[in-house]
């Protein structure tokens, strides 16, 4: 599922937001203004952007052009209770993916999101070349990766574990699908495998393994990938 920021001011509106792509299973974070929104969408790690438009402290008009021209490429949906086409090709032309006008009905808005993930999943899955993860540049059809200039020596498996944790990105993956679909699940290994592996995994990815960004444990289940 997604991680979803909501930057809406209306506090009803962003709590009715919250509970509705919660119940579809989405992590939702809310910012309440235009200055706590952008500084959110450039430092977490997003899927979407719900973005109203007339926002205290910074609009989103402002948001969005800030976000594209810093290259951040998360899909924004712009929320506005004004109805003029003009606003409409506006948000368009500085990258929003879509737009809604207020009042509009949650079915409607729920369909478009799930629209704008799918073509951007696709879009994930097509890449070619290079990706990066942090500062890691990883090419998993030549199984090359470099740490900024220095090349990073992974194994075999090692690859295999990160191409999955990439395609299967913000979700908790538990050790048990791990070893089904990166080992095939011999009758050998265990979950503890998966553990000895990611330990490894982070040492040569991880700023602080000990602390870590991309990795992250998800006690008693298994571990989250954050891109």
């Amino acid at each position: 599922m997604a991680i979803i920021l909501v930057i809406e001011d209306e506090k009803e509106m962003a709590l009715g937001l919250k509970d509705n792509f919660e119940f579809d299973g989405h992590t939702v974070l809310i910012a309440e203004d235009g200055e706590k929104g952008l500084r959110m969408a450039m430092d977490e790690s997003l899927d979407l952007i719900i973005l109203d438009l007339m926002l205290p402290k910074k609009s989103g008009f402002e948001i969005c052009k800030e976000l594209r021209e810093k290259k951040i490429k998360t899909p924004i949906i712009m929320l506005t209770a004004r109805g003029q086409e003009i606003d409409k090709v506006l948000g368009l032309e500085l990258g929003a993916d879509d737009y809604l006008t207020k009042p509009f009905s949650v079915r409607e808005l729920l369909a478009r999101v799930k629209a704008v993930l799918r073509r951007t999943q696709d879009k994930a899955h097509e890449q070619k070349g290079p990706v990066r993860i942090g500062k890691l540049s990883i090419d998993f059809e030549k199984h090359i990766a470099f740490m900024e200039d220095s090349e990073v020596t992974l194994t075999s498996r090692e690859f295999d574990i990160l191409k999955y944790f990439y395609e299967n990105p913000n979700r908790v993956i538990s050790r048990e699908e791990l070893l089904n679909n990166v080992w095939g699940y011999n009758l050998y290994l265990t979950t503890r495998t998966v553990d000895n592996f990611i330990v490894k995994l982070r040492k040569k990815i991880e700023k602080d393994p000990n602390n870590p960004r991309h990795i992250i444990t998800s006690y008693g289940v298994g571990y989250k990938f954050v891109p």
